[in-house]
């Protein structure tokens, strides 16, 4: 017994000597280090976006000025038409048939008119030569200026059945796309009956809603009326961009702000004027406006540089001692997605946690030598 607890002694005092003899390579603490910048004034272009839908210039309503049975349709939906093209029409036979009649009518008054005319002229060379009174000449004289109402007005009903046949060929008053198309031939249609929807579209407009702190960036306080439309040509140019990501090719420019505010969305009305030369924009279309406006003299920091919490926004700035605090900033989208611009809570010349900031805590100290980026990605 005495043996086997003396060999057990000689046995754990041998292994102990093997590990002390080994050289082990024990995991050595690494130490993380930040990068860090310094943060900076400079300038930036910050895009704003609007959800907006575009109108044609000119959106006609088309309606026939007069009842009748629809004989025609020219065009189909979806068409290009060009100003003064015919698009409908309408049974003529009764229209004409008024006209003819009220060109009968003007040329009896017409006659009329020659009769009472000779008889004017008769009694007054009669009266000249005292063979006749003077109630006879005044007889044949209004006789005669009535005859000659009754031309003029023969002559306006003649002209009135004119506008009237010229009403059942319906035309484009502009040139545009022809939008859906109700009716159908044989269909009896009236003034109230809509045909279809005539949008000019060589011009498109996009209208769209601006809060009022937006205004405040495109609107010059103080700035008169007569200045109003100056200043909007200055404005930065607008990108559409359609709701498939398809960039428009052809920029457009704020021709027209509303000047009253929305009471129940706090926002104004803007509009947008577009090129429309090959046709691609259509009322309706759905979209949104990219306009970039220039901020000067910004602090601008990565966005890895701004912590969250809860509702709060946090940057670490380095201390002298190289130790990390946070301070509570208050921030606005770049609109480049990699950006933020420091509204408050930091000062030019700091220096701050940029790549790592989600792992800094309170106190803790920024190893060194840290790849410091200055503001301009140097």
């Amino acid at each position: 017994m005495k043996k086997k607890y003396y060999f057990e002694r000689i046995f754990m005092i041998c292994m102990m000597a093997t590990f002390c003899s080994c050289d082990l390579n024990l995991p050595e603490e690494v130490q993380s280090s930040f990068e860090t910048m310094t943060v900076e004034k400079s300038d930036i272009d910050i895009p704003y976006k609007f959800s907006a839908r575009m109108k044609g210039q000119n959106d006609v309503t088309v309606t026939p000025q007069v009842s009748g049975q629809l004989m025609k349709i020219c065009v189909a939906e979806g068409q290009q038409v060009k100003e003064g093209q015919t698009l409908f029409v309408i049974d003529s036979r009764n229209a004409q048939l008024e006209l003819e009649t009220a060109e009968a009518n003007l040329q009896a008054a017409m006659a009329q008119e020659n009769s009472a005319k000779l008889e004017y002229e008769s009694n007054k060379n009669l009266f000249d030569k005292k063979i006749v009174s003077s109630y006879m000449l005044n007889n044949s004289e209004n006789a005669y200026k009535q005859a000659q109402a009754a031309v003029a007005q023969a002559q306006a009903i003649v002209n009135s059945a004119k506008v009237n046949l010229g009403f059942c060929t319906i035309k484009a008053s502009v040139s545009g796309v022809i939008g859906e198309i109700p009716v159908r031939v044989g269909d009896q249609v009236s003034p109230l009956t809509q045909l279809t929807m005539l949008s000019g579209n060589t011009t498109m407009f996009a209208e769209f809603s601006v809060a009022e702190a937006i205004v405040e960036l495109m609107v010059q306080e103080g700035m008169s009326a007569s200045d109003f439309e100056k200043y909007l040509a200055t404005l930065p140019p607008a990108t559409f961009i359609m709701k498939n990501g398809t960039e428009y090719p052809h920029q457009g420019r704020v021709v027209s702000l509303t000047g009253i505010v929305n009471s129940a969305t706090g926002s104004l009305t803007a509009k947008v004027s577009y090129p429309n030369p090959d046709g691609h924009l259509y009322s309706g279309i759905q979209g949104t406006i990219v306009m970039s406006f220039a901020e000067k003299d910004v602090m601008i920091v990565p966005q890895n540089a701004v912590v969250r919490l809860q509702d709060k926004a946090l940057v670490y700035k380095v201390q002298a001692d190289s130790t990390a605090t946070a301070v509570e900033v208050t921030t606005a989208d770049a609109g480049n997605g990699k950006d933020f611009i420091i509204l408050s809570g930091l000062n030019v010349g700091d220096k701050i946690v940029t790549t790592g900031a989600n792992n800094v805590t309170e106190g803790q100290r920024v190893l060194f030598p840290a790849v410091e980026k200055s503001q301009k990605g140097e």
